[in-house]
């Protein structure tokens, strides 16, 4: 519950500290957050990749836009914005991403 309650307050201070919105043009599929284990975050990275920083947790539920993926090592990196925040975008495996 805590960590829910962090990367909650997390994806609001990042969506308001945010500077001019990147585009999420592009990005129609929507999909929500899935299958990640209890008390964990799937996290949406500033690159396609382990190696990038982690913008923010996102919890199971969390609905997102999908744009392009591309297969980096043995993952699927997908493009994403937050679908409620559109400004709040990254990149997120495919693995734990679920269409709507």
């Amino acid at each position: 519950m805590r960590g829910l309650i962090l990367g909650i307050l997390a994806l609001g201070g990042v969506a308001a500290c945010s500077g001019s919105p990147p585009s999420a043009i592009g990005m129609t599929t929507r999909s929500e957050v899935y299958g990640v284990e209890e008390g964990d975050m799937l996290k949406l990275r500033a690159g396609p990749g382990t190696g990038y920083d982690v913008i923010v947790g996102l919890p199971n539920g969390t609905v997102m836009r999908v744009g392009a993926c591309s297969r980096i090592g043995g993952t699927r990196w997908c493009e994403v914005a937050v679908d409620r925040d559109p400004r709040m975008t990254g990149y997120a495996s495919e693995s734990y991403l679920r269409k709507l």
